[in-house]
C-alpha cells in the first residue's frame, strides 16, 4: 500500500493525565499502571473517538489546531507506517525484539534476550523510541486503530476502512482493530505487522490508543 496523505503521530499513547485534563473522569477506573504518565485504559473505541472530538473542540476554542485539520485515530496504514519507520524488518528495532525495546509479557520475540516482566503498563517514553520518535508502538498497551476489522487489507493508495464495515464476528456484530501488542501479550504480537479485532464498544485493561493530527 501506498501512503500520499501526510499526518502528525502522538509521540506517546494518549495517557490518564490528557484524558483528565481532555474528558474529565475515566469511564473505568485505572488500575493496571496507575498516574499521570501511564496510558489511559479501559476506555472503549467509541470513547477514545469521543476523546478525539473533544480535543478538536478545545483545539479549535485555542486556535490551536490549524485550519482544515483534526485529530483523530489512526487508520491502519498509516499506523503500521508509522511504526515501522522506514524499516522491512519484523520490527522497528530489527528482527527481534526484547523485554528491554518494549512492554510485554513473556516469550521474547524471534531468540531475543529474555528478561523479567512488569505485567502492567509502563509510563509512555520508558522504553525506546523507533527512527521516529515514536514510543511504545510495540507493547505496553494495545492501539485502537480507525477503521473496521477486514480479514485481509486492501492494499492501494491511501486506504481508510473506516466506514467500510468488513468481516463480521460470529454474532453477526463488526470489530475495530487493534495494534501494536500489550503488556499482557508474547513478544510476537508487537510486530507492526499483528493486526486483531475488537468490538467498538467493549472496554479492555489492556487496550488504549493514540491520536493523529491529519488534513479533514
Amino acid at each position: 500500500m501506498t501512503i500520499t496523505r501526510g499526518f502528525w503521530m502522538g509521540q506517546y499513547e494518549v495517557t490518564q493525565g490528557e484524558w483528565q485534563r481532555v474528558s474529565g473522569a475515566f469511564p473505568q477506573p485505572q488500575d493496571k499502571g496507575v498516574g499521570a504518565r501511564f496510558p489511559v485504559h479501559w476506555v472503549s473505541f467509541r470513547e477514545a473517538e469521543e476523546f478525539c472530538l473533544q480535543l478538536n473542540a478545545a483545539g479549535r476554542q485555542s486556535r490551536e489546531i490549524p485550519k482544515g485539520w483534526s485529530f483523530r485515530l489512526p487508520a491502519e496504514a498509516e499506523w503500521e507506517y508509522a511504526c515501522r519507520a522506514g524499516t522491512t524488518t519484523a520490527t522497528a528495532f530489527g528482527d527481534s525484539l526484547s523485554v528491554a525495546q518494549a512492554n510485554f509479557a513473556s516469550a521474547p520475540y524471534n531468540g531475543a534476550t529474555p528478561g523479567p516482566a512488569l505485567m502492567r503498563a509502563s509510563e509512555v517514553g520508558s522504553y525506546p523510541a523507533n527512527a521516529w520518535g515514536l514510543h511504545d508502538m510495540h507493547g505496553n498497551v494495545w492501539e485502537y486503530c480507525r477503521d473496521w476489522y477486514h480479514a485481509r487489507l486492501p492494499g492501494g493508495t491511501d486506504p481508510d476502512l473506516y466506514a467500510v464495515k468488513g468481516q463480521q464476528n460470529r454474532d453477526g456484530t463488526h470489530s475495530r482493530v487493534r495494534r501494536g501488542g500489550a503488556w499482557i501479550e508474547e513478544g510476537w504480537t508487537c510486530r507492526p505487522a499483528m493486526r486483531l479485532r475488537y468490538e467498538p464498544e467493549r472496554r479492555s485493561d489492556h487496550i488504549g490508543f493514540r491520536v493523529v493530527l491529519a488534513r479533514t
